[in-house]
């Protein structure tokens, strides 16, 4: 079917009109059918429609969970922004997000809310409603609202990302732009009506869009906490999984789990990736073992999604010889427009490096309350992505550098500067430089240069730790070295470059 809306709410009533006993969702035992799932949908919505205004934001903190997917579709049906909030991100943090995001209700677990920290102050500003306390009363409160009359241009998930220019920006997504990026993935990994498709990341992420990419095509979502290699592997053997997405590190927990068997995977269809480059050994393995197909996926948060995709045809020829196939993220999909310009907007010929510019119904609206951010990465209707990027001669195209200072560690974004930021607070700190170091598991692990104040050279220990108490833990520095003068270039900028080369240098002393 067509993903036309124009909201995101009818790929639940529209499925619910053509499969309404069909499983929509499974979790921890509970199945909740299309109609379910459609009435717990319309349920909420209703009731947050009788809270606020059209346009306020609602957040959500909190774990993967039935009334989270409810959420991410009841939410934009209201008129309301959903803010997904980063489970994973320090209370600090947190509560930034909060306040820059203006979000006047709060869904949220107790242990998560409780992190928090709910002072009368945020009492004061935001309606909080405890899943796991007052959750059911809360829904049984009769409102008396109705739900807003949509055209699909409205805003309909508000996602912070972390960006090269330190605290992440909310990136606006719209029902159009969503729905636009779902055209996109059914192109590149295709949904069947009977497929059972098991989500292994957390709902707060734009890879979400996942969830409603197999609901719009009626197939069936399995639902799981988070990733832990031995449940999905159990997920796979007991509850017919067809198809999945994992990260590459994902994928590499799964084959080195002690209870691996190739036939674990022998029901999977195709396993779609991202976030980062899927290494050749970890292909050839599960290709030498096992008949499931890949297909890799280009995109990001301000897309909606993925742009281009390496499908499943493609790599088999890439595995069958052509590996140089396997370093492409494959080829634009339809209804997007991809153009690579050099420093002075020019675009540039087939061959030659440029930035990558998208234009297309699936980028997003803006920057939240960022005017200056928006500005300066939508530009005549082009989304910057500041990637670099190059097609061969076929049309694939290829990633050739990554956003300056921008470090991938087990799928998730880190921004260099944030983390100096922070570093910098430090009494004992006068410079820092951090960057993303080779690491096994993780793709990069974030590593840090500092240069002392006034001559007091800080212990790591306890700057790792102020660390800690003020960035996510995967945003939190794995080794700091402290050196007596940071490596600059001619223009007086620090050379990251230099920066790695000094702490590559004993990798095993700094540990």
């Amino acid at each position: 079917m067509p993903f036309d809306g124009p909201t995101l709410a009818d790929l639940i009533f529209e499925q619910c009109e053509q499969r309404a006993t069909h499983p929509a969702l499974e979790f921890e035992g509970e199945v909740w059918s299309y109609a379910e799932l459609a009435a717990a949908v319309s349920q909420l919505a209703l009731c947050i429609a009788g809270v606020g205004k059209p346009g306020d934001r609602v957040a959500v903190l909190a774990r993967n969970r039935l009334e989270y997917v409810a959420l991410l579709y009841a939410v934009p049906a209201a008129g309301r922004i959903l803010v997904s909030l980063n489970a994973r991100l320090s209370a600090v943090e947190l509560r930034d997000q909060l306040e820059r995001s203006g979000s006047s209700l709060i869904f949220g677990e107790t242990t998560l809310l409780d992190s928090l920290g709910i002072d009368p102050d945020l009492k004061a500003r935001c309606e909080i409603v405890d899943f796991d306390e007052g959750y059911v009363d809360w829904l049984s409160r009769p409102t008396g609202a109705e739900l807003p009359e949509l055209d699909g241009t409205e805003p309909a998930w508000l996602l912070f990302t972390s960006g090269t220019t330190g605290k992440p920006k909310g990136a606006i997504l719209t029902h159009r732009s969503l729905l636009a990026g779902l055209v996109s993935a059914q192109q590149g990994r295709p949904v069947l009506a009977e497929d059972r498709y098991l989500y292994c990341f957390p709902l707060f992420h734009v890879s979400a869009h996942n969830v409603l990419l197999q609901h719009g095509q009626g197939a069936t979502v399995l639902l799981v906490p988070g990733f832990e290699a031995g449940e999905v592997l159990e997920a796979c053997r007991r509850r017919g999984v067809s198809t999945l997405s994992l990260a590459p590190t994902m994928l590499a927990m799964l084959l080195e789990h002690p209870e691996y068997a190739p036939a674990d995977l022998s029901g999977l269809r195709t396993i779609g990736y991202g976030a980062s480059a899927m290494p050749v050994d970890l292909l050839l393995r599960t290709a030498r073992d096992t008949e499931v197909g890949f297909s890799g996926g280009y995109g990001m948060t301000e897309l909606s999604g993925s742009i281009s995709f390496l499908d499943v045809e493609a790599h088999h020829k890439a595995l069958e010889g052509d590996a140089e196939l396997l370093a492409s993220v494959g080829k634009p999909v339809s209804g997007v427009e991809i153009v690579l310009v050099d420093d002075e907007g020019n675009v540039v010929v087939s061959g030659d490096r440029g930035e990558i510019l998208v234009r297309g119904n699936q980028v997003m609206k803006g920057y939240w309350d960022d005017p200056v951010a928006t500005a300066s990465a939508m530009q005549r209707g082009w989304l910057r992505t500041g990637d670099i990027g190059s097609f061969d001669a076929s049309g694939h195209l290829y990633i050739v550098d990554r956003k300056k200072d921008m470090i991938l560690t087990g799928g998730e974004n880190v921004a260099s500067r944030e983390v100096e930021e922070v570093l910098a607070k430090h009494p004992h700190v006068n410079t820092a430089a951090v960057v993303g170091l080779p690491d096994q598991r993780w793709g990069e692990k974030v590593c840090a240069l500092v240069v002392p104040s006034q001559g007091v050279v800080p212990d790591v220990e306890a700057l790792l730790e102020f660390c800690r108490e003020r960035l996510a833990r995967f945003k939190s520095p794995k080794i700091i070295a402290v050196a007596e003068i940071m490596p600059v270039n001619a223009n007086g900028k620090i050379d990251k470059r230099q920066v790695r080369e000094y702490l590559l240098k004993d990798l095993t002393g700094l540990e």
